[in-house]
């Protein structure tokens, strides 16, 4: 096991730089995700921490000593591919046994490992096999194996279930986080997919471009997320962003758009000024309901199943737009129908306009909600 210390992290590429002056502490025998859309610099980071490339400026520090300038092979780190990166001509065993032989470990001992990480990945009964003859599961497992069979302090995924179905990564994301749990090494995996970075990652590093946006647990990152980038990139589906206004009128606080005023308590963490603001709210917190007076009410655009139970309307209301929960045995509306929006005022939050950092955290303690123009046209 091995804490990982990044310090200043940069890397520039000519005149693109990939990464901006990083800094990230990973614990000992942490599982933590790195998820972030293509081009965000998440696998130039695993690079730079398995050595494979030199960092432009910083350290990379493991428990506590500089290996900056440490080769890859003196940095006690496994590297599991997307592409699985199998030998084709050796067998299962070969293939995880190959780490070992290039150590020239004592074929007795190279045998009696490979046999073990091949009962605990359940390929005992594959072990004669070619990576042809493999499924996409299988060889997964395979590279697993490799990686495990010297018994690193750190090991290093690069999207290795992108190439996975759905059913096959759901049973692999429980697999590792089997592992990481017998094993109590150290795990970063990086990926672009939210789902297998919010569920095996104990904490979860977002990237983009270059620059850490928000680095801590799965639900942090849904119930306070950081900035706009991570509020929109982080869930299923994307939180709804309304560009407005936040004025005071009297004692009252409120968020105005061209066609709704949210209106906010009286306190809050966030003062009026007449600034542009954005306000959030997920599209699970907002529930299509009748068109009354007094409530927001749009046109149905469109509907979509996300799942058993999670069905949404995206209601058009003036110039916004914003995806709603159609509650559980509800019928869903015809498209084109007027309906109204009711929103769980203990979810709100409020985005700086140029930014786009976090001025409210969860909750803007929202008293009351209320439709300018009760039933907007398309």
């Amino acid at each position: 096991m091995a804490r990982v210390t990044l310090k200043q992290i940069r890397k520039a590429y000519g005149d693109y730089v990939a990464l901006h002056g990083l800094d990230l502490e990973i614990g000992d025998g942490e599982f933590v995700s790195v998820l972030g859309p293509s081009g965000s610099g998440k696998s130039t980071l695993l690079k730079l921490i398995a050595g494979i490339e030199e960092v432009s400026g910083g350290h990379v520090y493991f428990d506590g000593r500089d290996v900056t300038q440490r080769p890859p092979e003196r940095r006690d780190v496994a590297m599991v591919f997307q592409s699985y990166a199998l030998y084709p001509t050796m067998t299962v065993f070969d293939n995880i046994a190959f780490p070992l032989r290039v150590r020239k470990v004592p074929k007795a001992d190279v045998r009696r490992r490979v046999e073990e990480v091949a009962e605990m990945l359940g390929l005992e009964g594959l072990l004669r096999r070619r990576p042809r003859e493999l499924s996409g599961g299988e060889r997964q497992r395979t590279a697993i194996g490799r990686a495990m069979v010297r018994n690193p302090k750190v090991f290093l995924f690069d999207e290795p279930l992108s190439n996975l179905d759905a059913h096959l990564r759901a049973g692999m994301r429980a697999e590792l986080k089997h592992l990481h749990r017998v094993l109590g090494a150290t795990f970063v995996y990086v990926t672009h997919d939210q789902d297998d970075a919010l569920d095996m990652g104990q904490r979860v590093a977002v990237l983009a471009r270059g620059e850490l946006q928000q680095f801590s647990s799965s639900e942090s990152l849904y119930e306070q997320p950081a900035n706009r980038f991570v509020a929109s990139f982080v869930g299923h589906p994307p939180m709804n962003l309304l560009h407005g206004q936040l004025v005071r009128e009297g004692q009252n606080r409120l968020f105005r758009s061209d066609a709704l005023v949210f209106q906010l308590g009286p306190g809050g963490a966030v003062e009026p000024g007449g600034g542009a603001v954005v306000l959030g709210v997920r599209p699970e917190a907002v529930t299509v309901s009748n068109a009354i007076e007094g409530r927001p009410a749009g046109v149905v655009e469109s509907t979509s199943a996300l799942g058993y139970q999670r069905v949404y309307a995206t209601v058009r209301i003036g110039d916004l737009a914003m995806m709603a929960r159609i509650p559980h045995g509800v019928a869903a509306p015809e498209l084109g129908e007027t309906v109204g929006l009711e929103v769980d005022a203990r979810v709100i939050h409020l985005f700086d306009a140029q930014d786009g950092t976090s001025l409210s955290g969860r909750g803007a303690e929202l008293v009351e909600l209320e439709g300018q123009g009760a039933a907007a046209s398309q």
